[in-house]
């Protein structure tokens, strides 16, 4: 190896200890201040809107920021309490007409049994009559091993679900914990964004803060992209569901295509979470209708969320919708359901520092 290839090795070596220690840093900085990155990215999002009241509306900035506070968690109380009024009606609702479909199931199973499985268990008890007393016990072991491991399972899912409630019981007095951090750090960053600005800026060097500037200017258009685009496809979706179930005549249509809106952004199952499982009971219990309304309105809303979303997030995040695509499958089989927004996030990220010429400047010091 010559001296020129072994200062491009080094300088190599180099660029990616950075990234290294960037992303480890990264990832053990959020675990412990996840409240504060979670309040920087509320004010960020609310800044162009605090400004706006600042200069049109000639407010102090405390005031701009106290009045976005209030209006932003009010307008989402006054959801959730929609939602749960809406949900509270519903489950009223339920109560009333929730035995007579215990009722139908159960009348279905007992003629299901009666019909299918009383006689084939009949058939299998004339053939076991049949066959010599060794095979007739190792049938019956094998059968009870079988029950006796489906018991087995079944006891330790309940043993784990028991186990899990003191848990979930111990995470709401955190959830309250960081949520007031949240809303204070908000408050606070929103607050002096722009005196933290300047005092970050003191201690960059130019050519650093010029390419970060450049970096934070497309990362800013590219994440409010991403995240217009995702308010577009739920919303889509929930307006084709509350249609949908408005001509089924289905109860409480707004909070289910409200609900079903917000499950739409789960890969894979998503909106099947719901939809497979109401579709299979109306058919059980022969209300065709409802079924079939249900299922042409679940395909409605696969095909468009399989078409429109490649092209709504790349069009709105600035990648090809090939390119969004790709971040969004290898996203999920790499993070699971949350590669869905972590995909197309790094995809962000590399085409925003190709576009910046980052990548070229990192290029051009490797090779010196």
């Amino acid at each position: 190896m010559n001296t020129i290839h072994f200062y491009r090795f080094m300088r190599f070596s180099f660029i990616i200890g950075i990234i290294i220690l960037i992303i480890f840093g990264s990832f053990y900085l959020s675990s412990l201040l996840y409240p504060f990155l979670l309040a920087w990215i509320i004010a960020f999002f609310m800044n162009p809107i605090v400004n706006f009241l600042q200069v049109y509306a000639r407010l102090p900035r405390v005031i701009a920021v106290l009045i976005v506070l209030i209006l932003m968690f009010g307008l989402l109380a006054s959801l959730l309490t929609l939602l749960i009024a809406q949900l509270i009606s519903g489950a009223n609702y339920f109560a009333e007409t929730l035995p007579d479909y215990i009722y139908q199931m159960v009348g279905f199973i007992e003629n299901w049994i009666t019909k299918t499985v009383i006689p084939f268990f009949q058939e299998i008890g004339s053939f076991l009559n049949h066959l010599p007393d060794d095979q007739q016990e190792t049938i019956t072991t094998k059968i009870n091993e079988l029950g006796t491991n489906i018991a087995g399972t079944i006891a330790g899912l309940l043993q784990t679900l028991l186990t899990k409630i003191p848990t979930i019981l111990s995470w709401f007095p955190n959830a309250a914990t960081v949520f007031f951090f949240t809303i204070a750090g908000t408050f606070f960053i929103s607050k002096d964004w722009y005196k933290l600005k300047r005092m970050v800026g003191k201690y960059l060097p130019m050519p650093f803060k010029q390419s970060g500037m450049k970096v934070y200017l497309e990362l800013r258009k590219a994440l409010f992209g991403f995240f217009r685009a995702q308010l577009i496809l739920i919303t889509i979706s929930g307006i084709i569901v509350f249609v949908g179930l408005i001509i089924l005549r289905v109860e409480y249509a707004l909070a289910l295509a409200f609900i079903i809106g917000l499950i739409d952004l789960l890969p894979y199952l998503g909106t099947g979470i719901v939809f497979i499982p109401w579709i299979s009971y109306q058919l059980i219990i022969e209300n065709y209708y409802l079924g079939i309304g249900l299922a042409v309105l679940y395909i409605v809303i696969i095909v468009q969320r399989q078409l429109m979303e490649p092209k709504i997030v790349s069009t709105n995040i600035g990648i090809s919708p090939l390119a969004s695509l790709v971040s969004i499958f290898v996203g999920i089989q790499i993070f699971g359901i949350a590669g869905l927004f972590i995909g197309p996030f790094i995809a962000v990220i590399i085409s925003t520092l190709y576009k910046t010429e980052v990548l070229k400047n990192i290029w051009l010091f490797i090779k010196g």
